[in-house]
C-alpha cells in the first residue's frame, strides 16, 4: 500500500528529530499503561483466588442445614444421608460432599480461657484442599469404632493459649450439664481469615458432636459440597442469571405501591444488572440442588454466608477497573498528541500530496499507519514489561505482604491469557479508534497554506 510505504518512509527518515522523541514518548505511555493494566488484572485475580480457594477450603461452595428460625451456632440435626450424599454423580457439577456440625465451647489451660467453636467433620472431610493450610503436625486420624480425641487448630488460637502440636486441650461444651474433653492437639493451621476462621474454629471428628448432642451417627448438622465452576458454560449462565434477576427486578418493582415510574425504575434496575461468574454458577448450583432436596432443608450459597469478603473482592475488582478507564484516558490524550504534532510537522508534506493528486483518505491512512506502528510496538513492550514482573513475583515472591491485612504473605499472580489479550485488545481498539480525531485535521489543510508552511 503507499500509505504504508510513505508512513516507514517518514519513520526511518526521522533519526534524532524532535519527531522521533515525541515517537518514544508515546510508545512508553502505551507500554507503561498496558504494563500496569496486565499487573493490576493478573494480581487482582491472583489475590481474589487466593482468598476464595482459603475460604472454599474451608467450607466448600455450597451448605445445606436444616430449617429453622433461631440463630444459634449450633445446628439443628438432620440425616445427611439424603440422595445428593448417596449419589452426588447425579449432579455433574458436584465434585465432593461431606458433612460437619459445629459445637460452641471454651478451651481451658492453666493461664488462658478462650471461647471457640468446635467445627466436627468426618471421614469425608476433603483435606486434600485443606492441607495447604497446614503449618505444622498432620491433620486428624479418624476411628471406626470410636471418636478421635485429637483436633487442629489455628496458628492464632496457638498462640493466644501457648499450645504446639502434642499439647493437651481441656475444651468445655456449652450445654446442661456441661461437659468437658481433653483432646489433643494433631496439627496447626493458618489462612489468616482470622475475622471468619482463625480466631475461632477447632477442627475435631463430628463423632465427639454427636455423642456430646446425643445424635445419631448418621445425623449431622450440616453438609458442605463442592461445585466444579468450569462445569458451567458462561453464554448460558449469563442467560439463566439475567432472567432470573429480571424477573425478580419486575417483581420486587411492580409490586411496589411507592414507585412512582415502574417502568423506568425496571429498566433502570437492568442497566445496573452486573454479571459475576462465580456467584452466577453457584446459585445456578443451588436452585438445581435445591429442587431435589426436602421442604426442611436450606441451601446457601457460601457467597451469601460471608457475603462482606465477597462483597469486598468485587469492590477491588471494581477499583481495578477504574484503573483501566484511568490509563485508557491517559494514553489516548498522549496518542493524540502525538499524531498532532506528526501532522504539523508534515503539513509541507501533506500539501505537496494533496497538490499531487492525494485523497484525503490517502494522507490520513500515511499518519494511522504511524499510529499503528506506535501502538504495535507499544503493545509488544507493555507485554514484555508486564508479564515479565508478573513473573519474577510469581516465581521468586519478592514483593511480601502483612497476612494479617491482607490475608496472604505475598502478592499473589494468576496467570490469565484471555485476561492479557482482551487487556491488548480494549488497549488497541481503544487508542485506534482515538486515532481517528486528530487525523480528521488533515481534510481542513489547503494543499497551497500547506506548502508555504513554515
Amino acid at each position: 500500500m503507499l500509505s504504508r510505504f510513505i508512513a516507514q518512509r517518514i519513520r526511518h527518515a526521522q533519526g534524532n528529530s524532535f519527531a522521533s522523541v515525541i515517537h518514544k514518548i508515546a510508545v512508553a505511555s502505551i507500554a507503561i499503561g498496558l504494563a500496569a493494566a496486565i499487573i493490576s488484572f493478573l494480581i487482582m485475580q491472583g489475590f481474589q483466588a487466593a482468598v476464595k480457594d482459603k475460604i472454599y477450603s474451608f467450607s466448600n461452595h455450597l451448605l445445606i442445614t436444616r430449617f429453622t428460625m433461631n440463630n444459634s451456632v449450633e445446628e439443628q440435626p438432620f440425616d445427611y444421608r439424603i440422595e445428593l450424599y448417596k449419589n452426588p454423580q447425579q449432579f455433574p457439577f458436584v465434585t465432593h460432599v461431606q458433612e460437619y456440625a459445629h459445637k460452641a465451647g471454651l478451651v481451658k489451660t492453666d493461664d488462658e480461657v478462650l471461647g471457640i467453636v468446635f467445627k466436627g467433620v468426618g471421614q469425608s472431610f476433603n483435606t486434600e484442599s485443606f492441607n495447604p493450610n497446614l503449618l505444622e503436625g498432620r491433620f486428624i486420624h479418624f476411628s471406626d469404632s470410636a471418636y478421635a480425641n485429637e483436633v487442629v487448630i489455628s496458628k492464632v488460637i496457638a498462640d493466644k493459649i501457648n499450645a504446639k502440636v502434642g499439647d493437651q486441650l481441656t475444651i468445655h461444651f456449652f450445654q446442661n450439664p456441661p461437659r468437658f474433653r481433653r483432646l489433643v492437639v494433631v496439627g496447626i493451621y493458618e489462612t489468616n481469615l482470622s475475622d471468619y476462621f482463625d480466631s475461632k474454629v477447632i477442627l475435631g471428628d463430628i463423632g465427639l458432636v454427636q455423642r456430646l448432642n446425643d445424635w445419631a451417627p448418621h445425623e449431622a448438622g450440616g453438609l458442605e459440597i463442592q461445585v466444579n465452576l468450569n462445569h458451567f458454560n458462561t453464554l448460558s449462565l449469563w442467560r439463566e442469571d439475567f432472567s432470573a434477576y429480571a424477573e425478580y427486578a419486575h417483581e420486587a418493582i411492580f409490586n411496589n405501591p411507592e414507585i412512582d415510574n415502574p417502568q423506568l425504575a425496571y429498566w433502570g434496575a437492568l442497566y445496573d444488572y452486573q454479571f459475576n461468574f462465580d456467584r452466577a454458577a453457584l446459585e445456578s448450583a443451588a436452585r438445581q440442588i435445591g429442587d431435589s432436596m426436602d421442604y426442611d432443608l436450606y441451601i446457601e450459597t457460601v457467597r451469601d454466608k460471608y457475603i462482606q469478603v465477597f462483597e469486598w473482592l468485587d469492590l477491588i475488582k471494581r477499583q481495578v477497573k477504574i484503573l483501566l478507564v484511568i490509563i485508557l484516558v491517559v494514553v489516548c490524550v498522549n496518542m493524540i498528541s502525538v499524531i498532532l504534532i506528526l501532522v504539523m510537522e508534515r503539513t509541507p508534506m501533506v500539501g505537496i500530496l494533496k497538490a499531487m493528486g492525494a485523497k484525503n483518505q490517502l494522507v490520513r491512512n500515511v499518519f494511522l499507519q504511524s499510529g499503528i506502528n506506535l501502538i504495535g510496538r507499544g503493545l509488544v513492550w507493555g507485554n514484555a514489561i508486564g508479564l515479565g514482573l508478573c513473573f519474577l513475583q510469581y516465581k521468586f515472591k519478592f514483593i511480601a505482604l502483612n497476612p494479617h491485612d491482607y490475608y496472604m504473605e505475598y502478592v499473589p499472580v494468576q496467570w490469565g491469557w484471555d485476561t492479557v489479550l482482551i487487556l491488548n485488545a480494549i488497549v488497541f481498539g481503544t487508542v485506534l479508534t482515538v486515532l481517528l480525531l486528530p487525523t480528521l485535521y488533515i481534510s481542513r489543510i489547503n494543499p497551497i497554506q500547506a506548502i508555504r508552511f513554515d
